[in-house]
């Protein structure tokens, strides 16, 4: 088998994430996986250096850079019907689980053991904040959606915000006290005081 793994990962741009809403700007996943992990890693400074708590910032945005790569091979599936059911969630959970696996088989055996953590991310307790990273990108999205104008993203923005809050994780707390407000301001406002 040829070693196509870096080929795949490349395709990460042509995956378009909220296909069923119109988008001012589209998002692909390559993008999406970007900001996760610029998320993922703040979320774990912040329970680091702010909280005190244990984090390795590092890892938790490589975990986030990997953690949409199935969705190479079965597309970004719109979240109602995602999300429809507990069996189609399920199901689906298959779906990218077959697709991780046939990812980690175009890697040399000796590579795989290493993106198999990033790829299938085992649930450890500080995996939390890569899926509030991924979350926080859905929320942060729509904020910018709605400041340029779009109002297909409302209910979406109001929804995200909910399940942020759900989590109940003080990092995610406290960045949404400290940096989402910036996300409301445009290029003229930013690094002003008001």
């Amino acid at each position: 088998m040829t070693e196509d793994f870096f080929a795949y990962l490349s395709r990460m741009k042509y995956i378009v994430r909220w296909s069923l809403m119109r988008s001012t700007v589209q998002e692909n996943v390559q993008e999406h996986s970007h900001m996760v992990a610029v998320l993922a890693h703040a979320l774990g400074l912040i329970r680091r250096e702010v909280f005190g708590g244990e984090a390795d910032p590092e890892h938790l945005a490589a975990v986030a850079l990997f953690h949409d790569m199935p969705e190479i091979l079965t597309g970004d599936l719109p979240t109602p019907i995602k999300y429809h059911s507990r069996s189609i969630k399920a199901a689906y959970g298959e779906v990218e689980e077959v697709a991780a696996e046939k990812l980690l088989a175009s890697l040399p055996e000796a590579l795989r053991p290493a993106y198999r953590e990033l790829l299938t991310a085992p649930d450890r307790p500080e995996y939390a904040l890569v899926k509030a990273a991924d979350k926080l990108a859905a929320y942060l999205k729509c904020i910018e959606e709605r400041r340029a104008g779009n109002r297909e993203f409302l209910s979406a923005e109001k929804s995200a915000l909910e399940k942020l809050r759900d989590m109940a994780l003080p990092e995610v707390d406290w960045f949404l006290e400290h940096f989402a407000p910036a996300f409301e301001k445009d290029l003229d406002q930013l690094g002003t005081d008001e």
